[in-house]
């Protein structure tokens, strides 16, 4: 039942999960709605719905794992079940981040509506056009808004047309090749494929028809529409239904796909994503009227995000009308909001605010949770001044920026004044604002930043109590960066210069725990130099005599100095392996490395602290092709993390123990994330048990999904409690080391006083 304690937040239920093949998508932007809801005012109730039906209240140990399989199969003994009836009991209003059937298509606004619970976005009737395709041109060409010619085919008509039937049918409604086949109802650009020859057809209907396993679809052809793609975002005003639009995104798909598609939607700095638009004032104003007009012609509500191109005669043609977009950190809606001046935490307060405006309903005040409130924030007027490192000069700084970006997010407000801090490829430092925070890439950061907002290495101590490292790979994690802050006396995250510079390089670090007993995987390097100057009957009989004598297939071929799966290969056989070096060298890289591929449980492991060591509940890494991608690890939906991993209780002791060993020995402090493997006694060739010790990363990821925050969970730490941890480490070891050096130096003065005297 509803409390009548009228000093209870106003509590916010976020709907994620779902049954659409969009749920993992709903996952992600789920998980960012709780990041940003403001705890000030709301209580924040995440809620998940299986692919099943099934209702929890999601534990917030699974909110911030990578994909929905980590942790689908422990809500039944872990997470509470509730059900649609009991809903009205538990929240007050209900924050919509799902997507795709079931979620935009009237379904679940019924269901809220017969509830009585106020929610977000388009009501019943814009949610049953919101997602159909069909019927959605059907309104807008009522309207007068262009849309691509198109034909739509039933299921069985997809499934059974002959090709001479289907290129007759596309010449009767006045299409040709290239066109563009999609399923109806989906979102995200599932089975969306672009067509360029007629063999390529009924392969691309087959594929959209069945996009979803559970339930097959009709199928639209529509034209290819060449010009400029744009993401027009509008919004309702708070106190009437007039609507405005946020500035709009141009985007570039990336060369020669011709579809902005999933990856490129949801990958980390892929694709190009220009906010705000270069377009004229007046193409502008033609796109977003047009946009403001569809989002009234379908009955959308609060928000809608149009998908449209820009013809290069003019036109303003619409493809993908949405009544809700994702909310992934850096997406769409959070890049055009913070050019309006609105940061994440605004635009969610926004949403609420002008639905419960629009319900007759309001927040209701509590003034003892605001003094108390108020009073925790006056007692931490004296921040702690926190600069976070992000992007770099290595292949990882994509990862770096969401790394980093997180990190800002995860820093509390009430404790730390936190100032992002672009690291540009020539390792220049530039002051971010929250635009140019939430830019897809950082080569679209490094466009737009200008030497007003520069800061010099000299100028942090003056400007920052502590700088968090959300670098990856380069001089950021090589010791470099490190030399820099301990030159200039700052506290830092992570491990210092030693650790860095020895751990960047992974096959000096495997022979360095290989001489001090610890099991590492056989390894070869290559110079390019001694590569490329051989023909390639040379190279085979290199690779026979020198390399092969050591080393059997298969093998791991990667550089030495990269981490996040950045140019990882496998090679089976001497073929694989001459032509993967050949392409490692194409690259600005000098060196490679061939390593023995080792069988038995991959697991990925986080160890925190300085002199007293916890290991993190480890995580098992599941490759679907052997060795893991960096989409695995970084794209929704993709990857899979089993988190604690599936150890018998010896091999968990023996996993502790060796990475504890392990730690201290490469004088890691702080945190950092070691991967190996578990072999048991079958696997190992010792005949025993044993960790097989792969790489220690020393500034591992932080992105909002990553495992280090799934193994924190597991004992208890929120991810924000994780970050504020590695903060705490970072100055109690330059604290520390602060007291040796004065130690030293004072040692060193009365040595000097006793010879001289």
């Amino acid at each position: 039942m509803k409390s009548k304690n009228k000093k209870q937040k106003f509590r916010v239920g976020v709907l994620m999960g779902g049954k659409s093949i969009e749920r993992e998508v709903s996952f992600n932007s789920g998980r960012t709605i709780c990041d940003h809801l403001d705890t000030q005012r709301y209580e924040i109730i995440p809620i998940f719905q299986t692919v099943e039906g099934t209702l929890y209240l999601l534990p917030w140990h699974f909110l911030h794992r990578g994909k929905i399989c980590d942790f689908a199969h422990r809500l039944e003994d872990e997470a509470t079940k509730i059900t649609w009836d009991s809903l009205a009991d538990l929240i007050d209003f209900a924050y919509l981040a799902m997507h795709g059937r079931f979620a935009e298509d009237g379904t679940l606004q019924g269901m809220l509506e017969v509830l009585g619970i106020p929610y977000l976005g388009a009501k019943v009737r814009g949610s049953a056009v919101g997602i159909e395709k069909g019927l959605q041109k059907n309104f807008l060409h009522i309207n007068g808004i262009k849309t691509p010619h198109s034909v739509e085919l039933s299921v069985h008509e997809a499934e059974t047309i002959t090709p001479d039937k289907l290129i007759q049918r596309l010449a009767d409604n006045n299409l040709s090749l290239p066109c563009v086949v999609k399923p109806v109802h989906e979102g995200s650009s599932l089975g969306v494929t672009v067509v360029h020859r007629e063999q390529q057809l009924l392969p691309a209907l087959t594929h959209a028809c069945a996009i979803d396993p559970t339930k097959k679809q009709n199928v639209i052809i529509e034209e290819y529409i060449s010009g400029k793609e744009f993401v027009c975002i509008v919004l309702q005003k708070k106190d009437s239904n007039d609507w405005f639009a946020l500035p709009i995104t141009h985007v570039i798909a990336e060369t020669n796909t011709h579809l902005f598609d999933y990856d490129q939607k949801y990958m980390p700095g892929r694709a190009t994503k220009i906010t705000p638009a270069p377009f004229s004032p007046a193409e502008h104003e033609n796109i977003t009227k047009t946009c403001i007009r569809v989002a009234q012609s379908l009955e959308y509500h609060t928000t809608a995000r149009i998908d449209g191109f820009l013809t290069n005669n003019g036109d303003v043609v619409i493809i993908d009308p949405n009544i809700l977009t994702g909310m992934a950190p850096s997406s769409f809606i959070f890049n055009q909001a913070a050019e309006h001046g609105m940061s994440h935490t605004d635009l969610i307060n926004y949403f609420i605010e002008r639905e419960l405006c629009y319900y007759g309903k309001s927040i209701p005040n509590n003034p003892e949770l605001t003094k108390k409130d108020n009073d925790m924030i006056g007692a931490n007027k004296e921040k702690i001044r926190v600069g976070v490192l992000l992007g770099g000069d290595s292949h990882e700084r994509e990862i770096s920026l969401e790394s980093g970006r997180n990190v800002c997010y995860k820093l509390s407000p009430h404790k730390y004044d936190v100032t992002p801090i672009f690291v540009d490829e020539t390792m220049k430092l530039y002051k971010l604002n929250q635009k140019l925070l939430v830019k897809n890439s950082t080569r679209e950061i490094a466009g737009l930043v200008t030497p007003d907002i520069e800061i010099k290495w000299a100028q942090l101590p003056d400007n920052f109590d502590f700088i968090f490292l959300g670098l990856h790979g380069g001089r950021g994690e090589n010791g470099a960066v490190q030399g820099t802050l301990e030159m200039l006396g700052l506290p830092y995250n992570g491990p210092g210069i030693f650790a860095s510079a020895l751990c960047i390089d992974k096959y000096k670090t495997n022979a360095f725990l290989r001489s001090k007993g610890f099991d590492v995987p056989s390894s070869q390097i290559i110079t390019k130099d001694t590569w490329q100057e051989k023909n390639n009957d040379q190279k085979l009989d290199f690779l026979t005599n020198t390399i092969l004598k050591d080393l059997t297939f298969p093998l791991i071929v990667k550089p030495h100095d990269d981490g996040c799966s950045v140019m990882v290969d496998k090679a089976t056989n001497q073929a694989e392996l001459l032509t993967q070096i050949d392409k490692h060298f194409t690259t600005e890289k000098t060196t490679v490395m061939l390593e023995e591929f080792i069988q038995g449980l991959e697991l990925t492991c986080g160890v925190i602290g300085n002199d007293n060591i916890t290991i993190l509940p480890a995580s098992q890494a599941i490759a679907n092709k052997g060795i893991l991608s960096i989409e695995e690890k970084f794209l929704p939906g993709q990857g899979e993390n089993q988190t604690p991993a599936p150890l018998p209780t010896s091999a968990r002791k023996l996993l502790e123990k060796t990475l504890a060993s392990a730690y201290k020995t490469v004088n890691c402090s702080g945190y950092a994330r070691i991967d190996c493997f578990y072999q048991d006694a079958h696997q190992s060739p010792t005949g025993k048990e044993r960790i097989v010790l792969l790489e220690f990363n020393t500034l591992p990821g932080l992105t909002p999904a990553t495992c280090l925050f799934h193994q924190a969970a597991e004992i208890g730490l929120k991810p924000m409690e994780l970050i504020d941890t590695i903060v705490s480490l970072g100055f109690e070891q330059h604290k520390k080391a602060a007291v040796t050096k004065m130690k030293a130096q004072k040692q060193g003065l009365e040595q000097e006083t006793i010879h001289s005297t």
